[in-house]
């Protein structure tokens, strides 16, 4: 137990650093023996290109600009504003998870990230909603300290 809060400490500062972080279970023999074809890595790299290329247009003359991951707290602030709803679930987990101002800003990139892959100009919800998912260890630390 005080190995994890000591873990906790150190890690909570370096994991604010990391965009997307999950865990990923192992894979069931069912599913790996399974005939079923998963979505073609073309229709994958269609939706990455697609989503570069909204985001070059959005940081045009913008120096130093060029993808999302790029931006700071001002271009956050700036180009990922959340719907209410979304605003309003983003408070829910900055309070019920403890998220950081860091963790915060990285959650609303991830979230236009996300807009942007599925082509829509507005950051909803449902981006909001996912991209707090990928918090994961946030959470994990948060709920155990």
């Amino acid at each position: 137990m005080q190995i994890q809060r000591y873990m906790s400490k150190i890690s909570g500062p370096l994991l604010d650093r990391i965009n997307i972080h999950v865990e990923v279970p192992a894979v069931k023999y069912a599913e790996l023996s399974s005939k079923k074809s998963g979505e073609p890595s073309s229709a994958v790299r269609g939706r990455v290109k697609k989503a570069r290329e909204i985001q070059r247009e959005r940081f045009k003359g913008r120096k130093g600009l060029f993808k999302n991951a790029d931006m700071q707290s001002k271009e956050i602030r700036e180009f990922c504003q959340p719907d209410a709803g979304g605003e309003d679930l983003l408070k829910q987990a900055i309070t019920k998870l403890g998220l950081s101002a860091r963790a915060y800003d990285r959650v609303l990139k991830v979230a236009r990230t996300i807009a942007d892959l599925t082509g829509s100009v507005e950051i909803l919800p449902e981006h909001i909603a996912e991209a707090i998912q990928y918090r994961s260890l946030d959470r994990q630390l948060y709920l155990e300290a």
